[in-house]
């Protein structure tokens, strides 16, 4: 099942989503001339709703494989960040951290998504003082979503 923000969003795209065998190091792809996701049957719900996502980001920014490797790196690391902010909500996450003093794969389950998911979510944290901004950009005004802690 892919969430239902999800799939709206590869819906809008005008992308097909497809079942298929993949080679074994593949969970999931995204094939542009095609408009097309191909994930791998049977995937258990985490890694199925995390690939999916990270597929349709894929999708939104109509990425295209490159025989230059740092380009497919920024690829990848840009569709684990749009599926990061798409799937872990930033309440659930701050919960799970503290519950879970920091260890990302407890983290991770907790949400249901992936180590790989909950790495990209905390990459896009940026930190100053009291402050926690999500997905911070250069500007004033310019992030996904603030949180500041009382310091009593």
């Amino acid at each position: 099942m892919i969430d239902d923000h999800i799939r709206e969003t590869i819906d809008a795209l005008g992308v097909d989503v497809v079942y298929a065998e993949l080679p074994e190091d593949r969970d999931g792809e995204y094939i542009h001339h095609l408009s097309l996701i191909r994930l791998r049957p049977g995937m258990r719900r985490r890694l199925h709703r995390s690939v999916a996502a990270h597929e349709c980001a894929h999708a939104v920014f109509a990425d295209v494989p490159s025989r230059f490797g740092p380009r497919n790196a920024k690829q990848e690391r840009r569709a684990d960040e749009w599926a990061a902010l798409r799937l872990i909500d930033i309440d659930d996450y701050k919960l799970a951290e503290r519950i879970h003093t920091g260890h990302v794969d407890a983290i991770a389950l907790e949400l249901d998504v992936t180590a790989d998911i909950v790495e990209a979510f905390q990459r896009i944290l940026t930190r100053f003082g009291d402050t926690v901004y999500v997905g911070a950009r250069m500007g004033a005004g310019m992030w996904h979503h603030r949180e500041t802690t009382d310091q009593h």
